[in-house]
């Protein structure tokens, strides 16, 4: 390929994209480009996937001085000049705006990047835009329907264009599935890297919380919330990683991850990890749909192929009640983490506090909430203080459940390497009116407890995606990479979206 050809970027990996740029055989200015080409013809026109609510008018200049740059003094690493998409919750002091999808947030300005944006343009990516998310990370409505916002409209899957993307990531995961971007950064609470990755066919990793600095993200719980990677391979995913890590003394989060953080998490990855590893099968998240239930045999037959030893069934206590522990740290956690963030722009949006949001929300309703309402910010704001007794007792049933008693007690009672679950159930029709219906979804006990996981693709239905998911205990990210590496290895089973219209 000379200079002059257009680059085949559709599934290029991130080591590709950066072995074409050393080799010159392409320019950051032209990844550039031809994302951006990309995007007007899938994300805009065409099957209109409305992944990317807004572009950086500033990504293709930033691209050249990346370029001049490498050629006088070398790339900074493997992300130099590589082009990456960012949720729209995740603060940028530049030209872009920060909304999480909420028009009550048009003209808020944030104080300075967040610390995740400031370790990528260090390491030399080039920030090409925002995602689309389902508004205010889903924490809005029992009724929602993921990838909407009143900002973005309806992020469309991939895959079959009537079918949920799931969220919030929602336009992360679709943009890296369709190759709009060489990879992604989402955000998680509960499920919100895992289940778009899984849908929409990509890989994604929730880290640990606070290996990754959550400031300048816009917060629904500072317990649970964390950005994470998403890429269509997992070696794309630990190299974003590493990028993404770095130690921020403003989150107080972070103070104990500088003995587990690296920025070569590629080193991990070895695709002979399965053999002798000790997987737990937690069967309470299988079972969910007849129709998977093949798919995801075979994905434990492929394991034992590659040598792993399953331990088939495990079981994690008291899944009900841990649910109804994470809702009220959520709830309690959204209205003063919201309040803290709202208060602290540097540019001031039309709402200062949760309940000026609520407030906006009414006054345009017709565009805020054409299809579902706010009950969940009406809960948070019901809610009171941090000190409160429910609260501190809820945020120690978390950790217990999820955590002690839970995935840390099962994986050390039983000596296994990792838990394995379905990630979630296939995308499932998108619907305004009645909003979501999922089936399946193993995300909450790592949520909760605080500790990684990584979904992986593990085959698909009818043409529908399915991830397979790998947990373990805190900063076993390096293991869970390389497990989900040599899991993606033996199956093969990313597909490329064909941009159906339905599965009829």
């Amino acid at each position: 390929m000379s200079r002059s050809d257009p680059p085949d970027i559709e599934e290029r990996s991130l080591s590709e994209l950066q072995a074409d740029l050393v080799a010159q055989r392409v320019s950051a200015q032209t990844l550039v480009s031809h994302y951006l080409e990309r995007i007007a013809r899938l994300d805009r026109h065409g099957p209109c996937l409305r992944s990317v609510i807004e572009l950086n008018p500033d990504a293709v200049a930033i691209a050249q001085a990346l370029d001049q740059e490498r050629k006088s003094s070398g790339a900074r690493g493997p992300l130099h000049g590589i082009p990456v998409l960012i949720k729209d919750n995740i603060d940028t002091f530049d030209a872009m705006a920060t909304t999480a999808g909420s028009l009550a947030l048009t003209g808020a300005r944030p104080a300075e990047d967040a610390f995740v944006v400031q370790r990528l343009r260090a390491a030399g990516a080039v920030i090409l835009g925002k995602t689309n998310m389902s508004e205010w990370a889903n924490a809005r409505s029992l009724q929602s329907s993921s990838g909407w916002s009143a900002r973005g409209g309806l992020t469309r899957n991939p895959h079959v264009l009537d079918r949920s993307a799931s969220g919030s990531s929602s336009g992360s995961a679709v943009a890296v599935a369709a190759s709009l971007c060489a990879a992604a950064v989402g955000t998680e609470t509960d499920g919100s890297i895992l289940s778009p990755a899984a849908v929409c066919g990509v890989v994604g990793l929730k880290p640990t919380v606070g290996l990754l600095s959550r400031r300048g993200i816009v917060p629904i719980s500072h317990s649970l919330d964390t950005p994470g990677p998403m890429a269509r391979t997992v070696r794309d995913c630990a190299l974003l990683l590493g990028a993404l890590t770095g130690t921020d003394a403003r989150d107080p989060a972070q103070r104990d991850s500088v003995a587990h953080t690296l920025h070569d998490y590629s080193v991990a990855l070895d695709a002979r990890a399965l053999r002798g590893a000790r997987l737990g099968v937690v069967r309470q998240f299988f079972g969910f749909h007849a129709a998977v239930a093949p798919t995801y045999s075979s994905a434990l037959a492929a394991l034992e192929r590659a040598g792993a030893v399953l331990l088939d069934p495990v079981t994690l206590p008291d899944l009900e009640r841990l649910h109804a522990a994470r809702r009220t740290v959520l709830l309690h956690e959204m209205k003063a983490g919201l309040n803290a963030y709202l208060q602290g722009l540097r540019a001031p949006a039309p709402v200062q506090s949760l309940a000026d949001v609520i407030a906006f929300n009414r006054r345009h309703a017709a565009l805020e909430m054409p299809w579902f309402g706010q009950e969940i910010l009406l809960m948070a704001q019901a809610k009171g203080p941090l000190t409160d007794s429910a609260y501190l007792e809820a945020l120690a049933d978390c950790r217990r459940i999820a955590g002690t008693d839970g995935i840390e007690k099962v994986l050390r009672e039983n000596r296994l390497d990792a838990l394995i679950a379905p990630t979630a159930g296939p995308a499932w029709c998108t619907d305004l009116v009645l909003g979501d219906h999922p089936v399946g979804g193993s995300s909450s006990p790592a949520a909760a407890a605080g500790t990684p996981s990584i979904s992986v693709p593990a085959g698909n239905v009818l043409g529908l995606p399915l991830g397979l998911s790998f947990f373990a205990g805190a900063w076993s990210e390096m293991k869970l990479l390389s497990l989900a590496y040599a899991f993606e290895q033996a199956t093969r089973a990313r597909q490329t979206p064909r941009y159906l219209p339905s599965i009829a």
